[in-house]
């Protein structure tokens, strides 16, 4: 089964504390045991774009839809047996030491093109 990984951060994170591995060992691990299938780091709030419709009319606005003292850092979509599984994978991602790792399954919708 796949799930997405929401790695978020504080917008003035503490330097990380000695102890665990880094993101590039972490990705290298995910490789290695064939779980990791896609991730990347995302700009900073700041580059957002957020978009909604509201009654036919498209509203832009620049920047993130919250204020908050967390920001969304990057993801990762891995493959995991069960959420105990992604759980545990999740644990090993490095910003989970900083900051939080949102786990969440991926829903299949049959009959989309590729």
């Amino acid at each position: 089964m796949e799930y997405l990984m929401f790695v978020a951060t504080d917008t003035d994170p503490e330097p990380e504390g000695t102890g665990g591995i880094t993101v590039e060992e972490w990705v290298e691990e995910g490789e290695r045991r064939g779980i990791r299938k896609q991730g990347q780091r995302l700009r900073p709030p700041e580059d957002a774009t957020t978009v909604r419709v509201r009654k036919g009319e498209l509203l832009v606005t620049d920047g993130p839809f919250i204020e908050t003292r967390e920001q969304m850092a990057g993801y990762f979509l891995i493959e995991a047996r069960d959420r105990d599984e992604a759980v545990a994978i999740a644990g090993r991602v490095p910003g989970a030491r900083i900051g939080t790792v949102e786990v969440r399954p991926v829903r299949e919708i049959t009959g989309l093109p590729e």
